[in-house]
């Protein structure tokens, strides 16, 4: 049984053409019991192209709509997915204040001001270095943001790059991870489970093993699951497979949230 996809888009992201009524009937028969809708907000991303802005009034409106409609088939939460950059402080911090959310999931797709798809980040760098800034960059949003609740996707940095080797090492960068994973505890944060790095031909779920295990070893206990699914065909895609990876790291439960409030699952 799969409970919950807990990171989907609809064409409320700039990035997706999915109506929210296909994700959510494509949950329902797949027999998912919850779901948390999680569409963009990235302040000045990059690309024109995708300028990942919200409307939140909107948004609101339509969610509020699909929980009437479908009542008593499937718990939808409303939830976002903040793109963090410290320039953007203000406007997100000022968004999350005048919205109400059940479920944030903060993530880094740009680092500054530098998109990661489309690998214009990378230009100029060696890998290591890359991913070395890329994860001092994170550590610096956890510690200036609080409008999150779980870190999306921590190994991005590994899903682009024009490098001959799309590998992330993690034991080569362990020291900036621990400082991270420790202050996401710290601040009663958690980390998400994140299966499109399978879709996107990584191989595995976000993140590695080694920094879930990591996680579960300093204390953590906060870890949701999502397939970052755009389109309903991906909606809850390996969902069972990051059950296994919880129960390999050493996990009882996985989290799901109401109001920004955890509640834990039993593992199926």
């Amino acid at each position: 049984m799969i409970y919950s996809d807990y990171h989907m888009h609809t064409n409320y992201s700039s990035d997706s053409d999915a109506t929210m009524e296909s994700m959510i009937e494509k949950a329902i028969s797949l027999g998912l019991k919850e779901i948390a809708i999680t569409d963009h907000l990235d302040y000045q991303y990059p690309d024109p192209e995708f300028p990942f802005l919200l409307d939140y009034d909107a948004y609101t409106a339509k969610i509020n709509d699909m929980k009437q409609k479908y009542d008593g088939k499937i718990i939808i939460r409303k939830g976002v997915e903040f793109g963090l950059q410290s320039h953007v402080k203000k406007e997100t911090d000022d968004f999350y204040k005048n919205g109400i959310f059940d479920f944030v999931i903060g993530s880094t797709h740009c680092v500054k001001g530098l998109e990661l798809y489309g690998n214009y980040f990378y230009n100029g760098k060696t890998q290591h270095n890359a991913y070395l800034e890329y994860f001092e960059d994170l550590y610096n949003n956890v510690k200036i943001y609080d409008c999150f609740n779980v870190y999306g996707h921590m190994d991005y940095v590994n899903r682009y790059g024009d490098y001959d080797n799309r590998n992330l090492n993690v034991s080569e960068f362990m020291e900036i991870i621990d400082e991270i994973l420790k202050l996401l505890i710290k601040k009663d944060k958690g980390i998400e489970l994140n299966t499109s790095g399978i879709k996107y031909g990584l191989g595995y779920i976000h993140p590695k093993i080694e920094i879930i295990k990591r996680y579960k070893e300093l204390g953590g206990e906060i870890v949701t699951i999502g397939s970052d699914a755009h389109s309903p065909e991906y909606v809850a895609s390996h969902i069972k497979d990051a059950y296994t990876l919880l129960r390999y790291a050493g996990f009882k439960a996985f989290t799901v949230f109401e109001k920004q409030q955890p509640h834990f699952i039993d593992i199926p």
